[in-house]
């Protein structure tokens, strides 16, 4: 009897385990098919292969910092130039560096030393999105490459369908209206011309820009700036507060407002196009309480000036042949003398006149109009300055540059693409155009030279991403190239925290 109830209970037992074993198994035939179903239809992850998104999207790159002044930027890797295959990224190997440029002090790197690749940056792209909205403008997208669909390419949305559109002087224009950027996206697009947070160790070298370093800001007309030797990142004025006194950028001494990269190879940065949409930032520590500070930046020849009173009021002004004219201004409150400093930021960009300060801001908008800012004339070069009356420190200066998307693959010839200045290019249904941040150095819609492949011998229109192609639109930078735990690891397993970030595009107030 005994006997008999054990191999009852020892059959019950494997019927248990081979229920257990089974669920287990249908489990993971679950897991497996939600995640296939998630990766095909939800979100799936891609690594950026090229920089033809930087400085937003990174391909495989040198990680560099600046020798002189400590800025820290990153060069792209090009596998051809070492002889590797397209796409091929060395583990484990110390390779010899191209000649760089530091994009803020200008200090030229020789090709001196080697170092590790870079992964490029790995990102979350959310698929079928498309399926439900439609893309907008500015946002970065993944698509199959038209000439060759195997290939999934990324870029940034610029026009859809049954738009006209025209590059003009680095601008976007959409039936015959400048397209201004989402703030987020515009905030991604700023990019470094000096930050005088960093100042070189050795500045007697002979090697920024071809000549010893010099402070690129310097007074003009009498001003009475001064810099603090103790301090060379600051700048502090003793003035009488109805005398406004100027502090200019001198662009040929310090890094010049051309579209150039310092992703790219310095042979790039020849012949490059001005770009004269810019932005002064610093914080200002008022030292009395009466003063003025302010900005001055220049686009075609006109000045435009932002001016912030301590007594209370902020004011954009015009000034050209006419004289002097008032734009726009707004009551805020006086300027307290407490010790704190206040974030002050002007930008001209997109023909629209943005001045931020201590929380307040000031808009002037230029108009929609290729002429809005005044007759185009991009070979002027653009001028920075900054402005101020009565006691004051400023500190963290800075000059930032916009996106510039240029209209010839190579500096200023002659070989221009679609859809620049003066070849306007109108999309059909289900088309859209894209361009590459990087844009000096990215293979997009205005060079493509050959019809878009289509299924049983059909092609799509040169020059365009079909709605058929479209793939999704990338999200977030999950993984941007990591860190080595120890030189002689095989791979950077250290993930770089800081650089995670959310990818920004287009919005519903886009337009």
């Amino acid at each position: 009897m005994n006997e008999t109830n054990d191999n009852s209970q020892n059959s019950d037992a494997r019927k248990d385990r081979a229920a257990e074993i089974a669920n287990t198994f249908e489990w993971l035939i679950t897991a497996f098919i939600l995640a296939f179903v998630f990766r095909a239809f939800v979100m799936e992850a891609f690594r950026i292969p090229t920089g033809s998104m930087a400085d937003t999207l990174k391909g495989a790159h040198f990680r560099l910092r600046c020798p002189q002044c400590g800025y820290p930027y990153d060069y792209g890797f090009v596998p051809g130039s070492y002889g590797y295959s397209e796409d091929y990224i060395p583990v484990n190997a110390n390779l010899r560096r191209f000649p760089s440029r530091c994009p803020s002090c200008g200090f030229y790197q020789a090709t001196g030393g080697t170092m590790p690749v870079s992964n490029g940056d790995r990102i979350l792209v959310l698929k079928c999105i498309y399926q439900f909205m439609e893309p907008r403008r500015w946002d970065v997208i993944v698509f199959k490459n038209p000439l060759d669909p195997r290939i999934n390419y990324i870029k940034r949305l610029v026009a859809l369908p049954d738009e006209t559109i025209e590059i003009i002087d680095g601008d976007v224009y959409i039936n015959n209206e400048i397209q201004r950027k989402p703030p987020k996206v515009q905030e991604e697009l700023w990019m470094v011309v000096y930050d005088n947070d960093y100042q070189p160790a050795r500045p007697l070298e002979g090697s920024f820009n071809g000549h010893t370093w010099k402070q690129p800001f310097a007074n003009a007309d009498g001003g009475l700036w001064l810099d603090d030797p103790n301090h060379p990142i600051l700048f502090h004025l003793d003035a009488p507060v109805d005398r406004l006194n100027r502090l200019v950028y001198d662009a040929s001494v310090g890094n010049d407002f051309t579209a150039a990269y310092a992703y790219n190879s310095v042979r790039d940065y020849t012949a490059r196009p001005y770009c004269s949409d810019l932005m002064v930032r610093y914080d200002v520590l008022p030292r009395a309480a009466e003063g003025v500070v302010g900005a001055a930046l220049t686009k075609y020849g006109i000045e435009y000036r932002a001016m912030v009173d301590f007594s209370g009021r902020m004011r954009l002004v015009r000034l050209d042949n006419d004289g002097e004219t008032l734009l726009a201004e707004k009551s805020i409150r006086a300027v307290r003398c407490d010790g704190r400093p206040l974030r002050f930021r002007f930008a001209n960009v997109d023909h629209r006149l943005v001045m931020e300060f201590a929380g307040d801001e000031l808009a002037f908008d230029m108009g929609l109009s290729a002429d809005a800012a005044g007759p185009r004339r991009p070979s002027i070069r653009p001028r920075a300055e900054i402005l101020g009356a009565g006691r004051l420190t400023l500190l963290h200066v800075a000059i930032f540059r916009d996106i510039h998307y240029t209209g010839s693959k190579y500096g200023s010839g002659p070989d221009g693409g679609r859809a620049i200045e003066g070849e306007p290019f109108t999309l059909e249904a289900d088309q859209f155009f894209v361009l590459g941040d990087n844009s000096p150095n990215s293979e997009d819609a205005r060079w493509w030279s050959e019809p878009g492949l289509a299924n049983r011998g059909q092609t799509y229109r040169m020059g365009v991403v079909p709605r058929d192609y479209l793939v999704g639109k990338a999200l977030f930078v999950y993984w941007p190239g990591g860190f080595k735990p120890f030189p002689s690891a095989r791979f950077a397993a250290v993930p770089n925290v800081g650089q995670m970030r959310f990818i920004y595009g287009g919005s519903r107030n886009a337009d």
